[in-house]
């Protein structure tokens, strides 16, 4: 059977980066809020659908998103699930549909945080995100149009990380007090991460 895999981190600890290289070393779906949501904007439930919400720029309530993700993990033989839960109550309902065979928490600290966030700059022409100094853009042409997104203003991402605590620090105490969670120092190089993610997958699952 495919490992069930949950990952969880402040925005700036590199899920999205761990997640790939996951569902490509295991073969495994990478199950996102975002995506899961955007695949399943129409899907009808009892409180609406998704699209009902995010044309009006409101946030998708709760159990709108636990069913997409429901879904989108009945869907799949083995997942990442990243970015969800977000809450407490996520959190436990996930645990009534699911079993997890690892809970895997990216711990970074806030200034480290701040100072990746910060430097990033955005290519408007591509897309492609590059870091003033972990991945300067080596083309100067590129370098010169590059741009600072809004929310990665030092201002937002302080408040981008303070919700995030008061909302998420509760689901990994819930994953913690079931022995479940095991924290990587997510302040190793990308690779040293992965190292320590797949070693504790292989472990684990």
């Amino acid at each position: 059977m495919e490992p069930h895999i949950l990952i969880l981190g402040a925005p700036g600890a590199g899920k999205g980066t761990q997640s790939r290289r996951i569902a490509e070393e295991y073969d495994v779906e990478h199950v996102t809020t975002g995506d899961a949501l955007r695949a399943n904007k129409h899907m009808e439930t009892e409180h609406g659908t998704p699209a009902s919400y995010m044309d009006e720029g409101e946030l998708v309530p709760d159990p709108v998103v636990n069913e997409i993700v429901r879904a989108a993990l009945d869907e799949a033989d083995g997942y990442v699930l990243d970015g969800y839960p977000r809450n407490l109550s996520q959190a436990e309902y996930l645990h009534e549909i699911t079993d997890l065979d690892v809970v895997l928490y990216l711990d970074v600290d806030e200034e480290e945080l701040v100072h990746r966030l910060t430097g990033r700059r955005l290519d408007p022409e591509t897309g492609d995100i590059y870091h003033v100094e972990y991945d300067p853009a080596e083309d100067e042409e590129v370098a010169e149009r590059l741009v600072q997104r809004e929310d990665d203003t030092e201002e937002t991402v302080r408040e981008r990380l303070r919700v995030y605590r008061e909302n998420t620090e509760p689901v990994v105490e819930f994953y913690d007090d079931e022995g479940a969670l095991v924290r990587i120092d997510g302040e190793q190089s990308p690779d040293e991460v992965w190292k320590d993610v797949r070693d504790t997958i292989d472990s684990n699952a």
